[in-house]
């Protein structure tokens, strides 16, 4: 099988679901973290001083 077009219908097997924290498709399946706010590896909300656009405050 070569590693082109044929290749791409292969991938559909899902590593990210919706995070029940912070909304967003980035809580990862096997690791049980999500990458966008921290849930499952930390109680703070993951976020940096680099990222203040996508972290604002929900008020």
């Amino acid at each position: 099988m070569s590693k082109g077009t044929p290749s791409m219908g292969k991938r559909q097997k899902s590593t990210h679901l919706r995070c029940r924290r912070c909304g967003r498709h980035s809580y990862h399946k096997s690791k049980g973290v999500c990458a966008s706010c921290g849930y499952g590896a930390t109680s703070k909300m993951r976020k940096y001083s680099w990222n203040k656009r996508t972290h604002r405050s929900k008020n």
